[in-house]
């Protein structure tokens, strides 16, 4: 019999879908893929030919279990560059993938029974996270009528003596929201009174429109660096996501608890991956700003295209690569003998109908919403949107 922990597990709805997307292809089926977060292009040419000279040098052997010295100390200089963060390289762990990172995070600071507050809607992963960790989620749903903008007073009306962590994302997946710095000041205060961390998942952060800033709730002075965990990666800025290298930044003893904890799990990640890492961070930032435009082209056709659909909802999001459009304006409707009670049944519709694939909100604690990647070639997304709109005529 498998353990408690495992049988409390639910499966990454996102790589369940990328299966059956998988198993669609090899049958033939042309499917377009909106599910998955994952960058449409190639890494820079820089980071390429930084992991072929590292090939070719037989740069193999295990490195530092956090890292190479070399990689750690551009992170460092990075977060002083990018985010105003002061940090030796030894606060600093490169995990493989910021998935790694988090979960190091994770077990790094709770005991069983320790409550971490998760803000919803958040990405699928991190409610199972905390539970392999032997904690236990608290959500706190934020309101679609602010845009989904960090609630400070709902988090500070959940906090308990047994709160371990808030753990947050910005810019966000799945909503696109970029928290404010203002709510983020806030957020720190907060933790500072009640004694608690915050886990700030920053993958995301290179990816903004609108002329929004992202800001490191990490950055507002000690007592923010004593609090929080700040963690990113290399998988969306450097479209990466298949190098896995990600890492941590973080004071004191609970940096010493990361390095240990991935000495025994993984050790460090991948050689030659760090070689590209080092090289995507030192390097020339160029091809960064090219993709970040090229987002914000593909966000702003995608939802003005979206937002002429009849039952559909959709405030602008300023970060990451998602749409997260309101639905429930379709439930009721029907096509043949299909009918859509809820976002699953609209997932299921449109991927059986016009074989597009979409996440259903529930995976990501956003019932009644549907996940829309926008980080697929223009020629996709004009495809894929038009499949959609002509499926959503056929419901009445």
């Amino acid at each position: 019999m498998i353990s408690n922990r495992a049988e409390n597990i639910v499966p990454s709805a996102t790589i369940e879908l990328s299966a059956r997307v998988g198993e669609l292809r090899r049958q033939g089926q042309n499917v377009i893929a909106f599910n998955v977060g994952e960058p449409d292009f190639p890494p820079p040419d820089n980071v390429c030919q930084a992991a072929a000279a590292a090939v070719a040098n037989h740069f193999s052997k295990y490195t530092a279990a956090d890292g190479t010295l070399e990689l750690r100390q551009a992170i460092c200089a990075k977060l002083k560059r990018d985010n105003g963060l002061d940090y030796a390289p030894d606060e600093v762990c490169a995990s493989a993938g910021a998935k790694q990172a988090l979960q190091n995070a994770l077990l790094a600071l709770c005991n069983d029974g320790d409550e971490v507050i998760l803000p919803t809607p958040c990405w699928v992963s991190y409610a199972e996270m905390i539970k392999l960790a032997g904690a236990v989620p608290v959500f706190v749903p934020l309101r679609s009528k602010d845009g989904f903008l960090l609630d400070t007073d709902a988090i500070a009306r959940a906090v308990t003596p047994r709160t371990k962590a808030v753990l947050i994302c910005t810019p966000n997946n799945p909503t696109g929201a970029v928290y404010s710095e203002e709510s983020l000041r806030t957020l720190v205060r907060l933790a500072c009174e009640k004694d608690f961390y915050i886990i700030a998942d920053e993958i995301y952060e290179k990816l903004i429109y609108d002329g929004y800033r992202h800001v490191s709730a990490a950055s507002f002075g000690p007592q923010a660096k004593e609090r929080v965990i700040t963690v990113n990666g290399f998988s969306k800025a450097y479209a990466m996501p298949g190098w896995r290298l990600g890492y941590t930044a973080c004071s004191g003893e609970i940096a010493a608890a990361i390095r240990a904890i991935q000495g025994h799990m993984t050790s460090a990640p991948c050689s030659i991956t760090q070689k590209a890492g080092t090289e995507a961070l030192n390097g020339p930032q160029d091809a960064v700003e090219m993709m970040r435009r090229e987002y914000e082209r593909r966000r702003d056709y995608a939802f003005r295209t979206l937002s002429e659909m009849p039952g559909i909802e959709l405030a602008v999001p300023h970060g990451a690569f998602y749409l997260f459009p309101k639905v429930t304006g379709l439930f009721g409707r029907s096509c043949g003998g299909t009918v859509i009670h809820d976002a699953r049944d609209l997932t299921s519709f449109l991927l059986d109908e016009a074989r597009i694939a979409v996440v259903f909100g529930e995976a990501f604690y956003g019932p009644g919403y549907i996940r829309l990647s926008y980080a697929a070639s223009m020629d996709a997304i004009r495809e894929g949107l038009q499949r959609m709109g002509d499926a959503l005529s056929k419901l009445n």
